[in-house]
């Protein structure tokens, strides 16, 4: 029988695969019909992006400005919801709330990467009832971002170690040295590389646990690095191909699919959008 999904975010055994962007290998980043192949596949971590209107709207949106996703010289922050839901992406699908996206699958938990300050106002409106600010995991800006971000939300919600945290924490797993000025929480991710750079180092898995965090880490789509962090100790894969994850976790035995999930849809077929993307407790934070 299915192993039941918890109703919170990271309450249910790892190891986790996360939809980056939704899934931005099977479908266009942010968008719906990513959110429902990753879905269909029994997937129940999904990230997602949150940039708020200049009318405070939360929206799924990765970058400042339209260019890339929807050929618009524009940026979000400037823009009405009412223009900017006139506004299609490159592949014809419109621009996803955050709140929509929220409703569409309420056994689903998020990681929200939050882009910008500004848009924290935008993202409490979303993050309405006690049941979904559980499922909720911040992540993506600095500490002190997330920081506010989990006051203003409310208690419940989770964040991520902020980037100057994790970075400190990844520079001492790479050299070997004590890591300092590390703001606890309970996850911490980071990249595989960054231009060609590793970033993630076997030890960071230890490190982390002694300040109680488990490690997630993006953006991994090939299956051999997934196996090779999976036997690392990590407790979460970020991928914009979810497909490949749920392969490998099934060839690993490790595969717990959503309870609610009817049927074995078997792989996904990745459908490449027209230009794929080139990326706290709730008490007061505690400094290692």
């Amino acid at each position: 029988m299915d192993a039941p999904v918890a109703a919170g975010y990271g309450v249910d055994p790892g190891p986790w695969v996360v939809a980056h962007r939704g899934g931005a290998g099977l479908a266009f980043e942010n968008t719906l019909e990513a959110f429902q192949r990753s879905v269909a596949l029994g997937v129940r971590y999904l990230e997602v992006d949150a940039r708020a209107t200049s009318d405070g709207v939360c929206v799924a949106l990765h970058d400042a400005d339209l260019h890339r996703v929807a050929g618009v010289r524009a940026q979000v922050a400037n823009l009405e919801w009412n223009a900017l839901s006139r506004t299609p992406l490159r592949t014809g699908a419109p621009v996803l709330r955050v709140d929509t996206l929220f409703e569409a699958f309420p056994e689903a938990r998020f990681m929200v990467d939050l882009k910008d300050r500004r848009a924290i106002p935008a993202l409490s409106k979303a993050v309405r009832s006690p049941g979904l600010r559980a499922r909720v995991c911040l992540a993506g800006a600095d500490d002190d971002v997330l920081s506010d971000a989990v006051a203003v939300l409310g208690p419940g919600v989770q964040a991520a170690m902020g980037w100057r945290s994790a970075g400190r924490l990844a520079v001492a797993a790479r050299f070997g040295t004590r890591p300092r000025g590390v703001v606890r929480a309970p996850f911490v991710h980071v990249p595989l590389r960054l231009r060609r750079v590793p970033v993630f180092a076997g030890r960071l898995v230890a490190m982390a646990a002694e300040l109680g965090a488990r490690v997630l880490v993006w953006t991994v789509d090939d299956a051999r690095d997934m196996h090779r962090l999976l036997d690392a100790g990590v407790a979460g894969i970020i991928t914009d191909r979810p497909d490949v994850g749920r392969e490998v976790l099934l060839a690993r035995g490790v595969w717990r699919p959503a309870s609610d999930r009817s049927s074995d849809p078997g792989p996904a077929s990745p459908a490449h959008a027209a230009e794929p993307a080139p990326a706290p407790p709730t008490a007061a934070p505690t400094i290692a």
